[in-house]
């Protein structure tokens, strides 16, 4: 399962809060929803931190979105270096330390 949270901020961005599986039928429903907010000229940002998997479809989605212009962030280290062996551009998020 994929949930899709949807957080708006200024200058025309939203950010798209992922958790779960990026898998089958929700990769679809995930581009979906990111090709409609583009065509109405929001840029979008994905928030990976709390996704647990991507499958095969997941990576073929995040590579057409980041092609298309979707920003991808807070991943984890494992799911970023798996993205960027695909090509996919991904900003990490620094972890707090612990005092």
């Amino acid at each position: 399962m994929l949930r899709i949270q949807r957080s708006e901020t200024n200058g025309g961005t939203v950010i798209l809060l992922l958790q779960g599986r990026i898998v089958a039928e929700w990769a679809n429903l995930l581009e979906r929803e990111c090709a409609e907010l583009m065509r109405s000229d929001l840029r979008v940002v994905l928030d990976l931190t709390e996704v647990v998997f991507i499958g095969r479809a997941g990576r073929e989605a995040l590579s057409r979105l980041d092609r298309a212009g979707t920003r991808v962030i807070g991943c984890t280290p494992l799911i970023a270096a798996m993205l960027e062996q695909e090509g996919i551009q991904t900003v990490r998020t620094p972890k707090e330390k612990s005092s």
